[in-house]
């Protein structure tokens, strides 16, 4: 028998507490290895019992009483980390038992949390407890949602919200769960499930800016279940004719959803920048979130209210500056880290312009004011520009991974994606793209405003623009990227919809050579013709002061100097050339018929 099994069953009733504080507190610090899979559930099993007997008849004939209960549910709690431990918490039983700890030690929070805290590790290690828990034999699900509308301290609502994400990762095994989730309560009644999420995200908000612990780690969980709601609801109850056909994210969508995009757009504009990675959680999961929502009749004035939609550019001169300055500057210098030219033009700035962080700033600003105006979950939301809010998300973090002119497959940018956030480029930055891609497929003031910001009538084009220090710069080299594949794809398709989802455009814009790759494998093989007409968008073909535009570099054309030579070197350039062609005609690379050398000699163009 384990030592740790025959020290805690040789305790009773009459051990001292001190004693029983002992054994558990070793318990709960043994390493894994130290206890077999056997010996681990029946410990399991026999701490949960006397934890069962200790509240049926006040611990007379239990080992432990009620105020051994937080340390003999941390034991049950680390024994349960192993797979082999959380099979045992699994079983219906003992999720009830566990549950109804919970509510008996409600007057005592540790304990209670302890309690809850043993359920999630046994969800998140075995996937039949989540299928047991949401049963009728636990009836875990009710618990669950009456704990996460009643909470208000952010460890409660953290352990709430760990739970219901867990209780519906599988539309499979939790459809029903989910439906009944979504309509047990109609917009406007208390307890409806947008609207406790609503007030939840508001009250989380409020805990992240005063640095409240478990703040930001129970709004990355609240976000993942309300994730799981906004995916897999609309399926459930899609009555289209083609609903068997697969569905792209936020092509599927229930009204009954549509009250928690204002709360999450809220929440999208007030949570405050991160240092020293720009983007991370929550902030990725409300992304996440808002990618599942579409942009239908009924919500397009949420997404885009009038006074976001009216505004032009985010800065006097019209449009964002540009950021170029290096990752260390942009880490700790927030206020500083867009370009110091104030333009994406790269022309010298003639009045400072406020940047990126800074308009972050000011948004957390005003949204601090909102906030605190009024704690209500129905309080009005102030109107949010998502869109310059993702711009700005876009510009500060594409700046931060791959500052001034780094290439996108640098190995220094994966290492300190890896190093700050444990992900790829890819997985950080995809979402963020998908988002504006969407928001400027729906919407024509979108495109243009994105357009202004990015590829402005000023741009400068005296220098590749794939060579650019600025968000424009990075996205074109992102889009040559091997390592990034699916930023890569998302990146053109950004590009691709600001330029009116039209290759003529696009083309005309950065220039063909920067964007064939991605065209080619849109099934378009070859440039683009000019665009014309209304088609046309505004694609330039000369730079603001009459420069003509090199369709294939989408730089200005430069006069080509004269190359002054004389007969002896043209003569020997033309040896050079005559040479070169007959060496690719005899390895079989070039036809006869097409080597221009000959065909000039049978003309009678060469002496």
């Amino acid at each position: 028998m384990s030592r740790f099994l025959s020290a805690y069953t040789a305790l009773s009733s009459a051990s001292p507490r001190s004693e029983v504080a002992q054994v558990l507190q070793s318990i709960t610090n043994a390493h894994s290895l130290q206890i077999d899979d056997a010996k681990r559930g029946e410990l399991i099993q026999t701490i949960i019992d006397d934890l069962t007997k200790s509240n049926a008849n006040g611990g007379k004939k239990s080992r432990l009483s009620s105020k051994d209960a937080v340390p003999a549910l941390q034991a049950v709690k680390s024994l349960g980390k192993n797979p082999a431990g959380s099979e045992v918490i699994a079983s219906p039983a003992n999720l009830a038992a566990l549950l109804t700890l919970s509510r008996t030690y409600k007057d005592d929070p540790d304990a209670s949390n302890e309690a809850i805290r043993c359920i999630a590790n046994a969800m998140l290690l075995v996937d039949q407890a989540r299928i047991t828990f949401i049963g009728k034999q636990v009836g875990g699900g009710e618990f669950a949602l009456d704990l996460l509308e009643k909470s208000g301290n952010p460890e409660r609502i953290f352990l709430a919200s760990r739970v219901l994400f867990l209780s519906t990762v599988s539309i499979m095994f939790a459809g029903d769960y989910i439906r009944s989730i979504v309509e047990a309560k109609p917009s406007g009644h208390p307890g409806n499930i947008t609207e406790v999420i609503g007030a939840k995200l508001d009250v989380l908000t409020k805990a992240i800016l005063a640095g409240t612990k478990f703040g930001r780690e129970a709004m990355t969980d609240l976000l993942k279940f309300t994730f799981n709601l906004s995916l897999h609801y609309p399926k459930l109850v899609d009555d289209s004719s083609n609903k068997n056909e697969p569905k792209v994210m936020g092509d599927c969508w229930s009204d009954r959803l549509d009250g928690i995009l204002p709360y999450l757009l809220r929440t999208f504009n007030t949570l405050p920048p991160s240092f020293p990675a720009p983007l991370v959680a929550p902030m990725t999961h409300v992304i996440h979130a808002l990618i599942t929502i579409p942009v239908s009749p009924s919500l397009r004035s949420v997404w885009f209210p009038p006074s976001s939609t009216n505004r032009g550019s985010p800065v006097p001169s019209g449009k964002p500056s540009a950021s170029s300055e290096s990752s260390t500057k942009a880490s700790h210098t927030p206020s500083n880290s867009s370009s110091q030219t104030g333009s994406p033009t790269g022309g010298p700035a003639k009045d400072p312009k406020p940047g990126a962080f800074d308009r972050a700033w000011s948004a957390l600003s005003a949204g601090r004011r909102s906030l605190s105006r009024s704690s209500s979950p129905h309080a009005a939301v102030d109107p949010v520009d998502v869109l310059l809010r993702s711009y700005d998300l876009l510009d500060v973090s594409l700046n931060h991974y791959m500052a001034g002119t780094a290439e996108a497959d640098d190995a220094a940018v994966r290492e300190r994606c890896r190093r700050e956030t444990d992900q790829s480029l890819d997985d950080i930055m995809t979402p963020l793209a998908v988002l504006i891609t969407k928001l400027c497929q729906a919407e024509e003031g979108a495109r243009r405003r994105m357009r202004e910001w990015i590829l402005p009538e000023d741009l400068d084009r005296t220098s590749p623009l794939e060579g650019r220090a600025d968000l424009l710069g990075r996205l074109l080299r992102l889009l040559s990227s091997v390592h990034h594949s699916k930023l890569k794809n998302a990146v053109g398709e950004l590009l691709y919809a600001v330029c009116d989802s039209d290759a003529s455009t696009l083309a005309s814009y950065v220039g063909y050579g920067n964007v064939a790759g991605f065209l080619f494998n849109k099934g378009i093989l070859s440039a683009p013709p000019p665009p014309s007409g209304a088609s046309g968008g505004g694609a330039p073909s000369t730079t603001a002061t009459g420069v003509p535009i090199n369709p294939i570099t989408g730089v200005a054309e430069r006069p080509a100097p004269d190359i002054e030579m004389s007969d002896e070197e043209k003569e020997r350039e033309a040896e050079k050339l005559f040479v070169l062609f007959d060496r690719l005609e005899k390895t079989g690379a070039l036809p006869k018929e097409s080597n221009p050398i000959r065909k000039a000699i049978q003309e009678g163009k060469l002496g």
